[in-house]
């Protein structure tokens, strides 16, 4: 083993026990789960559909679900790929920006083989709240909904990155909101991309949601 991959394979140990020990302190709320739920009770895959700067609290309270998630092939992707699968999830590598063909085809993969699927549609290098097509071809091809998915804490920090990556702090509420189901009918992937401003839309009043189901549970 390599100087790097022994750095690495320390870096995925220190990030996920930490992670661990961060997130069995918050209070963990789900919004409108009813959505995940029946889709689920007629084992129908679907897509989570989310910001990446909302992340963090996501994997973590969806963790061993047998849900497969697009990590990038960017440099940072590796440590956040090996953490998510440390967790309990499957990963398909790429993205809209790089491997964009082959993590396309991967996560149709996944989704047929009746896995849900989680994509960030801002990921990895923004700009925030720029939803890219990518998420819109899968639903195409697959004939699975999106499902819009936010997270809101009551206590958070945020770094100085391009999407506010947010990291609740500890004892923090969390509340996880779904919005309902967007389905896809369009006859072409080419077609499918050009609706991206309903997904923008919705993820914006989804988030609306949990931040506003946050400031009343407090």
């Amino acid at each position: 083993m390599s100087a790097g991959d022994r750095r690495l394979s320390l870096l995925v140990f220190l990030g996920t026990t930490a992670l661990r020990l961060l997130a069995a302190t918050w209070r963990v709320r789900f919004v409108n789960a009813r959505v995940v739920e029946e889709l689920r009770s007629r084992r129908q895959p679907f897509l989570y559909v989310l910001w990446h700067g909302q992340l963090l609290p996501l994997i973590w309270t969806h963790r061993a679900r047998d849900i497969a998630i697009m990590v990038s092939e960017h440099r940072d992707g590796e440590l956040i790929a090996r953490v998510a699968h440390a967790i309990g999830f499957r990963t398909v590598r790429g993205s809209t920006s790089r491997g964009a063909a082959r993590a396309l085809l991967g996560a149709c993969r996944e989704v047929e083989s009746g896995r849900d699927m989680a994509v960030t549609v801002d990921g990895p290098r923004g700009p925030a709240g720029s939803v890219a097509p990518g998420a819109l071809v899968i639903a195409q091809r697959t004939g699975a909904p999106m499902v819009p998915t936010a997270a809101s804490a009551s206590r958070a920090w945020r770094l100085r990155s391009w999407d506010r990556f947010m990291i609740p702090k500890p004892f923090a509420r969390v509340v996880v909101s779904y919005g309902e189901p967007i389905h896809v009918a369009a006859d072409s992937a080419r077609e499918a991309a050009d609706d991206v401003e309903r997904v923008r839309v919705a993820l914006d009043a989804n988030t609306q949601v949990a931040a506003e189901r946050q400031h009343a549970a407090g």
